[in-house]
């Protein structure tokens, strides 16, 4: 070996471990083949690509492209609800895709929700596909090792999210490190430095640690990244063309809701300035501001996503909208995914959640 092919060595780009694709439907945008034949010769793989491309049907045919050349099935985990989805998708596709909730691996694709991984086992699959995988970083640490020890028991591993941050290093960190490669502080350790005192002094104090590219870190940085990643916004990115995935504009309105009481003590009304005087006001015209949201929505008879921030309000829209359900952070798993699948599924019409809570199952 010589110096140049020993410096090359030492950029951690890591070698393709898959297989060139032995299926490609015909299904699949030109975009979507090129991103999907990339994942399988990788073999371990992060598809970051936005709302509206294609994650699910790229996700299915890299899992079926696994299935098909060794003969094993290939776990498909999701969030809350969307493993019923993620099967009528495949089904929509003619790929063989089971939903299981109890560990049984008897399918070409089996797709299950992340709660459930503790049923499986990784001697038995081929393949993983982590769908939202972005949300790997919101789990506890327990959860997330639970997950990453699990794939790396496995030789083909894909992860596909739309909402990846690309200056998250954290989240970039531990994509990698569940893919295989450098472990989420062997990254931080080689490309970054800590820019607060790391001290027991500085933590005493309640410094955050913060973490910057070195200096001379930041090209081999992203060639690393993109060894294993692809990030796509939009077909172009890839040099295709976008007509087909122009999104209508989207319409934001804004409603003035007139508050009906003053805070204590007050005779005037004031702007709320500090985070204590937000939370007061929004807990103290809550009456008022559900009043509104549920006029609105009764008013259409459409299907509608209510967003919410404090228990009061979920438990007030759910009586004020009468063919609403609410999915709480105290509900159970299954209860969970029975609601926010009624919605999917057209059998509720008004769907009321919190924003993280919903984001893991929509």
């Amino acid at each position: 070996m010589n110096y140049a092919d020993f410096i090359a060595r030492k950029t951690q780009a890591g070698a393709d471990s898959g297989f060139a694709p032995v299926w490609m439907p015909d299904f699949l945008f030109d975009f979507q083949r090129d991103l999907v034949e990339w994942a399988v010769r990788k073999g371990r793989a992060a598809i970051f690509a936005d709302c509206g491309l294609g994650k699910t049907p790229m996700g299915l045919v890299w899992a079926s492209n696994v299935a098909r050349k060794t003969g094993r099935p290939v776990l498909y985990l999701t969030p809350l609800a969307v493993a019923a989805q993620t099967v009528r998708e495949a089904q929509k596709f003619g790929i063989d895709a089971i939903q299981s909730k109890d560990g049984a691996s008897a399918g070409h694709i089996v797709v299950a929700n992340y709660e459930r991984l503790h049923y499986f086992s990784a001697d038995d699959f081929a393949g993983v596909v982590c769908d939202e995988s972005s949300i790997l970083k919101s789990f506890a640490g327990q959860r997330r090792g639970e997950i990453t020890a699990f794939m790396r028991k496995v030789p083909y591993r894909l992860l596909q999210t739309a909402t990846a941050a690309p200056n998250d290093y954290i989240e970039l960190g531990t994509s990698s490190e569940a893919l295989g490669y450098l472990g989420h502080m062997d990254m931080l350790n080689r490309f970054f430095k800590n820019d607060l005192n790391n001290s027991a002094q500085g933590r005493m104090r309640g410094e955050v640690i913060k973490w910057r590219l070195k200096g001379h870190a930041e090209t081999p940085f992203w060639q690393w990244v993109c060894s294993w990643a692809r990030a796509v916004r939009r077909p172009s990115d890839l040099g295709f063309d976008d007509t087909r995935f122009a999104l209508p504009k989207l319409h934001e309105n804004e409603h003035l809701v007139q508050a009906q009481s003053l805070p204590d003590g007050m005779l005037f009304a004031l702007p709320a300035v500090g985070l204590k005087e937000q939370r007061e006001e929004r807990r103290r015209t809550v009456e008022e501001r559900c009043a509104m949201v549920a006029e609105r929505v009764n008013s259409t008879g459409q299907p509608a996503l209510v967003w919410c921030h404090l228990n009061d309000e979920g438990d007030s829209l759910e009586n004020l909208i009468p063919d609403a359900v609410q999915v709480s952070g105290s509900d159970s798993d299954d209860r969970k995914e029975e609601r926010l699948e009624a919605f999917a599924e057209g059998r509720a019409r008004v769907l009321i959640t919190k924003p993280r809570i919903g984001a893991w199952g929509l």
